[in-house]
């Protein structure tokens, strides 16, 4: 007999049993994560969506109603025989989430309570270019402190803080952004000890991060226009710098070390103007904001105003707007071409300032894409390349991480 037909498998060894306490936490997530996503949903409809009985949906709902993190109000009328249920939502007081943007020349801060709805919006237009990092997250920790202490008016007690940063975010770090001048900046332990010292006597909420085209990306994909929304595009964000994300299969595609999606320093041109990241002819060099503008003969550091008088002026038919616009939209397809050609995606989003300038791009990006677009999926004015909605932005993505944070495990969060 061979030896080796015999020989027992060698195998990982298998995770501990569930225990009682684990299949409960875990079908509490399910009921919560069911309400969630219906908005609003009865007792008998989350026991349907969920498989478990009703007799445990209606246990688990009461522990969920007591956590804070449902409520239970309205009728509920199937058309059939019997009593109405009353109706399950998520809570709009209690556990909610935080996100705040940093970007170059502004913060902005979101408040979501666990049914999505944004309870606070705070944006600060600053020059953070001017300032090193622990002064910027100091800035930042105020803004947030803020909207914590308008949150807690409203009976809300935010659990999780969520950092959008632009650059290469890792481990709690920002590892480069160019166009802050940060390397390895410790932005979480900084902006949590920055809020503790505005904040002596309060709870710390947890702090988290991400790169902002990340989270602006996954507001998109979770509260994008319903008859717009795909599961696999290209997000770019036009600022100062231009941000850039990949959803694929309605997830973030993050790459080895968490970089992906660094489209905005795609060279263009490899013999170029110089970029802050020390590479040439990036398309941030291109088609930033700073770029559009000088191109336009506005003034580059007018900010937000700049970009506002270049969209009056491209609406008037300004030679030099318009030549502007068209100089960077075919930098973008030219870009784009190769990430469309590598990835296949349904569609490109651009958010940022691009979301109001796009009507002027998008002529010069469709060329492009349909010129250098090998799958021939990519037709003349094929609508692929679209504006992000308002609810895209990268503030409200990082609240709705925290929010979805608490839904996935809500006994984590009492």
């Amino acid at each position: 007999m061979d030896d080796h037909a015999t020989a027992p498998r060698r195998t990982a060894p298998l995770a501990p049993k569930a225990d009682k306490d684990t299949v409960r936490r875990h079908n509490l997530s399910l009921v919560l994560r069911a309400v969630y996503d219906e908005s609003a949903l009865s007792r008998a409809g989350a026991a349907a969506r969920t498989g478990l009985t009703r007799a445990a949906v209606s246990s688990l709902a009461d522990q969920l109603i007591r956590g804070g993190f449902l409520t239970e109000s309205g009728k509920s009328f199937s058309g059939q025989a019997g009593r109405p249920g009353t109706m399950l939502t998520p809570a709009r007081s209690g556990p909610a989430g935080v996100g705040v943007e940093i970007n170059v020349d502004y913060v902005a801060v979101c408040v979501m309570d666990l049914a999505g709805t944004d309870r606070v919006r705070l944006t600060e237009y600053l020059d953070n270019r001017s300032e090193p990092p622990t002064a910027v997250l100091g800035r930042a920790a105020r803004i947030a402190a803020r909207a914590l202490d308008s949150a807690a008016e409203q009976s809300l007690h935010p659990v999780g803080v969520e950092l959008a940063l632009p650059g290469l975010v890792s481990g709690g770090a920002v590892r480069q952004a160019p166009n802050l001048g940060w390397k390895a900046v410790d932005a979480e332990d900084l902006f949590r000890a920055a809020l503790r010292e505005v904040r002596p006597n309060s709870r710390a909420p947890e702090v988290t991060s991400d790169n902002e085209a990340n989270l602006a990306a996954l507001a998109e994909l979770w509260f994008g226009r319903p008859e717009r929304r795909v599961g696999h595009f290209l997000y770019l964000s036009g600022e100062i710098g231009v941000g850039g994300a990949v959803v694929v299969g309605g997830e973030l595609l993050r790459g080895a070390h968490g970089f992906a999606g660094e489209i905005g320093h795609t060279p263009v041109d490899p013999e170029g103007p110089e970029c802050r990241c020390g590479s040439r002819g990036c398309l941030e060099q291109y088609a930033g904001q700073l770029a559009l503008l000088r191109a336009a003969g506005i003034d580059a550091d007018a900010g937000a105003a700049g970009v506002l008088e270049l969209e009056h002026r491209a609406r008037a038919d300004d030679e030099s707007a318009l030549g502007a616009l068209a100089d960077a939209g075919r930098s973008l397809g030219i870009a784009l071409s190769g990430a469309v050609n590598l990835l296949d995606p349904q569609a490109v989003v651009l958010g940022g300032i691009y979301r109001t300038l796009l009507p002027w791009l998008a002529p010069a990006v469709d060329g492009e894409l349909s010129r250098r677009a090998v799958s021939g999926l990519w037709p003349p004015e094929s609508r692929r390349v679209r504006a992000s909605s308002l609810a895209g932005d990268a503030a409200r993505g990082a609240a709705a991480r925290v929010v979805r944070r608490i839904v996935a495990d809500p006994l984590a969060y009492e």
